[in-house]
């Protein structure tokens, strides 16, 4: 019977705030731009993104990429997909300032998907 109660309520506050989990256009594009000017995006493009590689300051970071090759291939980053997916997010940048939230979440998707799975 307890259990039977305290479901719905459950189900009720999980509906509440969803809203308050879900991640900002603006958050994503942050972390997503952290990707974008690191040291392997660095190495994907050859070139050193501008102020330089940034690091994720995490402690859980891996001191080096995984060895072996991505289990779905069309998420290997290639250069073209890295300046691709750079110009993307400045679209996604100036709708987000327009407060276009969907259509800000739909760029960054697209930018993901551009970008691929950089070491």
């Amino acid at each position: 019977m307890r259990i039977a109660l305290g479901l719905p309520a459950a189900l009720a506050f999980l509906v509440a705030a969803g809203p308050a989990l879900a991640v900002t256009c603006k958050d994503d594009i942050s972390a997503v731009e952290r990707r974008l000017n690191s040291a392997g995006a660095e190495m994907v493009t050859g070139k050193e993104p501008p102020g330089g590689p940034t690091s994720s300051n995490s402690p859980m970071a891996l001191d080096k990429p995984p060895e072996g090759k991505p289990s779905d291939p069309s998420t290997k980053p290639t250069k073209a997909g890295v300046e691709e997916a750079r110009k993307l997010l400045a679209t996604a940048k100036e709708q987000d300032k327009a407060g276009k939230e969907t259509e800000c979440q739909n760029t960054m998707t697209k930018v993901k998907e551009a970008a691929g799975a950089l070491p």
